[in-house]
């Protein structure tokens, strides 16, 4: 109908169906200055997530014959061979058990007090950078919520400026700093507050692991030799 009237009127009708395409770098300057603070935290995140991802999966590879080697090679004696095995497969499970091995023929409350104590440690090291993803997870929506309110107050303002005079074209780059934030805030905090809960349950298992092998590392030092 719209379009019926038009051309009655005279106005061509290729004039009133253009459409003003807007790419995805143009909406994010819509947003403002906190695109870009939001933008940084993006990049920060996916490089974490990244790098902790593939540290993590690497530490979480197990070795099934490592125990049974290290046992044999305890039971017959060879600490050096057993310590050097562990130094050769340089995982965060091997240096543990390396650990326990450097205090045999201590009490064997020495020993586990030394194997929990790097279990530690290894879980720290594992978990550096969380606290990044943890932080961004709730931080990004915030700021996505004070660019909506920066734009909301642009926009009044806009529309007190100008009085009678006011349209939408006077307070829309308010609405697109408003809008455009907001939706990327919560899009960095979503993927965010996923991949931390992933590589805290990759952790998680690793820990596990590192609890199983030490208990395993604990029994064997009292097995009686073959």
């Amino acid at each position: 109908m719209l379009l019926l009237d038009a051309a009655i009127n005279g106005v061509p009708v290729a004039a009133q169906a253009t459409q003003v395409e807007l790419s995805l770098w143009d909406l994010c300057l819509k947003g403002g200055p906190l695109m870009i603070v939001i933008g940084i935290l993006s990049l920060v995140c996916i490089y974490i997530f990244i790098e902790r991802a593939i540290v993590v999966n690497r530490a979480a590879r197990e070795d099934d014959t490592f125990m049974q080697r290290i046992r044999d090679y305890i039971h017959e004696g060879e600490i050096e061979s057993a310590f050097n095995l562990c130094k050769k497969n340089n995982s965060p499970y091997s240096r543990l058990i390396a650990k326990g091995i450097s205090r045999i023929g201590r009490p064997v409350n020495d020993i586990l007090a030394a194997v929990e104590n790097t279990g530690n440690i290894e879980i720290a090291s594992l978990s550096k950078g969380l606290p990044w993803l943890a932080t961004t997870a709730s931080g990004a929506p915030m700021l996505g919520f004070l660019g909506t309110v920066i734009g909301m107050v642009e926009a009044f303002y806009a529309i007190a400026a100008e009085g009678n005079s006011a349209n939408i074209a006077t307070f829309s780059s308010g609405i697109y700093t408003a809008l455009v934030t907001t939706v990327a805030g919560l899009v960095v905090g979503v993927i965010a507050l996923f991949g931390y809960n992933y590589l805290v349950a990759r952790i998680n298992s690793v820990m596990n692991l590192l609890e199983s092998k030490s208990m395993e590392f604990m029994d064997l030092l009292n097995e009686p030799a073959a």
